[in-house]
C-alpha cells in the first residue's frame, strides 16, 4: 500500500560550544529535515533567541580549491583520510601552495601553447612567399611605401586590368589555382583607396608577425627551428604538471572533501537560534527513526532531543515523504513530478502504478516489445539507478501480458497459435481487428471505471476534512458521482440490456435533481457546516454556477471520450507491425529479416514513447484533476552534503 511516512518534530537544544557537533550528526543520520528555528521559538514564547548571522570561513579557501587547473581531473566525494591529520591553517597553507604550482604549470603550457599557434600560422603563411627573396622587415620598414600580404581569387586577379591608372601594383608569387598569393603596394598617402579597391575585388590580406624576418627562406627554417624547441618544452611542462598531479591529485580531493563537509555543515548553523551560551534547532524525521536519531547525540553533553507530534508546530508546514512498497516506489516519480500531497493527504502513488501500468500494457500489447523494454529497463535502472528504468521494467511486462492476450509476437500475429491450442483455445482470446467495436467500447469503459474511483476518492477525501461542498454537492462529489452513474446505467441499459429507463421519474430523481443541487452546491455546502451564505448579487450567482454547471456536464463526456485513445493506440501499434510485415514481404530474402528489426526497433521506440505521454496525460488530466487538488506539499529533504564543485 502507499502512504505517507509518519512524522516527528524534533526539538534540540544544547551549548552553543557542541552546535558543530550536533550538526554533524543531524547530517550522518541521513534523516533530518531541519528548518528555521526562529518561527517555533517565537511561536513557543522563547525570548531572546536570535538567528546566527555569520560569515562562512570556509568559502574562500572552497573557491580556491575549485579554481585550481587540475588538468581535466574531476573533484568527487571521496575519503577525507589523506587530509584527516590536517588543521584548517595547513589546510590552506596546503591548497595555497597547490594553487601556485598549478597556476605556474597551466600559464607556462598556455604560453607554450599560444608561441606554437603563433609561429605554425606564420609557416602556414610563408608557404606562398618562398618565391620572394627580400628580407621581409625590410620592406615593412619602407618610408614611403605601404606593403600589404595576402590571397586574391583568381578571377579577381583579372579585373585588376581596370585600375591601371591607380597609383598601386600586385606581384603574385603563388597560385593554387583558386587564389593568387601575393603582395601589393602604394603609396603611404594612397592606401586608404587602395585598401577599398582590394576589400571590393575579395583581397584577404594576411598579417605577417614582427617575429617574421630575413627572407622568406630563412624565416621558415628559423621558425621551424622554434617550434621544435618550443614543443619540448611544452612536452616537459605537461610532464612536470602530470607528475605533480599525480602525486598530489588525490591528497587535493581529499582536502576538497574535508572543506565541503565544514562549509556545507557552517551553512546549517544559520538554522540555529542561539540565546546566551545555548542552541535551539528544529526539524523533523521520520517516526520510525526516532530511537535511532536520539542515540547519535547520547555522546555530545548537554543536548537534549525532544520529540513531538509535528501538529504542535502550527507555524511550520509537516514535509512529505512518500511510502510506497516495492512495485509502486518507481511510480512516485511521477507524483512527484505533478506535486506533493499535503502531509496528512492523500498518496496516489499506489493507484498511479496501477492504472499506468495497466493502460500502458493494453496500449503497447506485445509480447516481443514488452520483454525488450522490460529488459532494457532493468538494464538502465541498474545501471543508473534511475527510477524510470524501473518503471520500464514494471509496465514491460504489462505490454508482454496483453500482448499474450492479443497474440502479437513481435508483430507476428499468428507465433503464439500452437500455446493457444495447447491450452484448449481455437484461437488467441483477442484479435484486434475484427474486434473493434469490442476494444473501443472496453476503452470507454476503463476510463467509466476509473472517472467512478477518481470522484468516489475525492468524495472520502473531502468528508475526512469536511468540506462537504465538495463531499457532497460537487461535480466530483456524491451527487456529481450520482448523476454520472445514472447517466452511464441509463446508456448501458438502453443499448446493451434492453432496458428503458427514460422516464420522467428516473429524469427527474438521477439527472435533473443532481444537476440542480450541484447548481446551489455553494449555498448547500454553507448551510451544512452551519455557515452563513452571502450573495453578492442574484445575476451574477445564476450566470456563474450555469456556466460552471455546463462546464461539470461538458467535462464527464470530454473526459470520458479521452480514454478512447487507449483503444486507437492498440489499433495504431497493430497497424504499424502489420506495414512493417508487408513491406518485409515485398523485400528480398536478404532484406526482409533487416526490415523487420529495424521495423521493429521503430516502432517499440516511437510507439512506446507516445503510449507513455499518453498514458501520463491520461493520470494528469482525467484521473488527478477529479481528486488531487491539493498537491503542493512540502517535499521531505534530509540534510545531506553535495560535494559538487559548487560554491553558492
Amino acid at each position: 500500500m502507499s502512504s505517507i511516512e509518519k512524522m516527528e518534530l524534533v526539538n534540540i537544544v544544547g551549548l552553543l560550544k557542541y552546535l558543530d557537533d550536533t550538526l554533524i550528526q543531524c547530517i550522518r543520520s541521513g534523516v533530518f529535515h531541519i528548518e528555521q528555528s526562529s518561527q517555533i521559538a517565537e511561536e513557543s514564547g522563547a525570548a531572546g533567541f536570535v538567528n546566527l548571522h555569520e560569515q562562512n570561513p570556509y568559502k574562500d579557501l572552497l573557491k580556491q580549491i575549485i579554481s585550481i587547473d587540475l588538468d581535466g581531473y574531476k573533484l568527487h566525494e571521496a575519503d577525507t583520510a589523506p587530509a584527516a591529520g590536517m588543521t584548517d591553517q595547513e589546510m590552506k597553507d596546503y591548497i595555497a601552495d597547490m594553487h601556485m604550482r598549478c597556476s605556474a604549470f597551466s600559464t607556462q603550457i598556455a604560453q607554450y601553447t599560444d608561441y606554437i599557434a603563433e609561429r605554425t600560422q606564420a609557416l602556414k603563411q610563408l608557404e606562398h612567399l618562398q618565391g620572394m627573396n627580400v628580407d621581409l622587415q625590410k620592406l615593412f620598414q619602407c618610408s614611403h611605401i605601404a606593403i600589404r600580404f595576402g590571397k586574391l581569387p583568381s578571377d579577381s586577379y583579372l579585373k585588376l586590368s581596370y585600375y591601371q591608372e591607380k597609383t598601386f601594383l600586385f606581384l603574385p608569387y603563388d597560385d593554387d589555382g583558386e587564389y593568387r598569393w601575393g603582395f601589393y603596394f602604394a603609396p603611404k598617402d594612397s592606401i586608404t583607396e587602395t585598401d577599398e579597391i582590394m576589400r571590393s575585388l575579395f583581397f584577404e590580406r594576411i598579417w605577417m608577425p614582427d617575429f617574421v624576418t630575413g627572407t622568406p627562406e630563412q624565416a621558415t627554417n628559423d621558425l621551424k627551428a622554434d617550434l621544435e624547441s618550443a614543443q619540448t618544452e611544452l612536452y616537459e611542462a605537461h610532464k612536470a604538471q602530470q607528475e605533480l598531479l599525480a602525486r598530489e591529485s588525490e591528497k587535493i580531493n581529499a582536502v576538497f572533501c574535508k572543506v565541503k563537509f565544514l562549509y556545507e555543515k557552517f551553512k546549517l548553523r544559520s538554522f540555529a537560534s542561539v540565546y546566551r551560551d545555548k542552541f535551539y534547532l528544529v526539524g523533523f524525521i521520520p517516526a520510525k527513526e526516532k530511537d535511532r536519531f536520539k542515540k547519535l547525540f547520547a555522546d555530545i553533553p548537554d543536548v537534549s532531543i525532544i520529540c513531538k507530534p509535528p501538529e504542535t508546530a502550527s507555524h511550520i508546514e509537516t514535509p512529505v515523504k512518500l511510502k510506497n512498497n516495492f512495485f509502486t516506489r518507481p511510480f512516485s516519480m511521477f507524483v512527484e513530478m505533478y506535486g506533493l500531497p499535503k502531509y496528512n493527504g492523500f498518496n496516489p502513488t499506489g493507484l498511479v502504478a496501477i492504472t499506468y501500468t495497466i493502460l500502458f500494457g493494453i496500449m503497447f500489447g506485445d509480447l516481443g516489445h514488452g520483454l525488450v523494454v522490460s529488459l532494457f529497463g532493468f538494464l538502465f535502472y541498474k545501471k543508473t539507478k534511475n527510477q524510470l528504468g524501473a518503471i520500464l521494467a514494471r509496465i514491460g511486462l504489462s505490454s508482454a501480458f496483453f500482448g499474450l492476450i492479443f497474440g502479437s509476437v513481435f508483430g507476428f500475429e499468428h507465433a503464439l497459435d500452437p500455446l493457444y491450442h495447447a491450452i484448449g483455445l481455437a484461437h488467441k482470446p483477442i484479435e484486434v481487428m475484427e474486434n473493434i467495436n469490442l476494444i473501443l467500447f472496453g476503452a470507454i469503459g476503463i476510463g467509466v471505471v476509473l472517472i467512478l474511483i477518481s470522484i468516489v476518492i475525492n468524495t472520502i477525501l473531502n468528508l475526512k476534512k469536511k468540506d462537504y461542498t465538495e463531499a457532497l454537492f460537487g461535480n466530483n462529489g456524491l451527487f456529481g458521482l450520482i448523476f454520472f452513474g445514472a447517466i452511464l446505467f441509463m446508456l448501458v441499459g438502453t443499448m446493451f440490456l434492453k432496458i428503458n429507463l427514460v422516464k420522467p421519474w428516473y429524469i427527474l430523481l438521477f439527472l435533473v435533481l443532481p444537476i440542480v443541487i450541484m447548481f446551489f452546491r455553494e449555498p448547500l455546502g454553507c448551510l451544512m457546516e452551519h455557515k452563513k451564505y452571502h450573495v453578492e448579487s442574484v445575476g451574477d450567482f445564476i450566470a456563474s454556477n450555469f456556466f460552471e454547471v455546463f462546464e461539470f456536464l461538458l467535462s464527464y463526456a470530454t473526459n470520458t471520450l479521452s480514454f478512447v485513445r487507449i483503444g486507437g493506440f492498440v489499433f495504431s501499434h497493430a497497424g504499424m507491425m502489420s506495414v512493417v510485415m508487408m513491406l518485409s514481404k515485398t523485400a528480398s530474402a536478404g532484406a526482409s529479416p533487416i526490415i523487420i528489426v529495424l521495423g521493429n526497433l521503430f516502432v517499440i521506440g516511437m510507439e512506446g514513447v507516445l503510449a507513455a505521454i499518453q498514458v501520463l496525460r491520461l493520470e494528469f488530466y482525467e484521473i488527478f484533476s477529479r481528486f488531487y487538488t491539493e498537491s503542493d506539499g512540502k517535499a521531505f529533504t534530509p540534510v545531506s552534503i553535495s560535494y559538487d564543485p559548487v560554491v553558492e
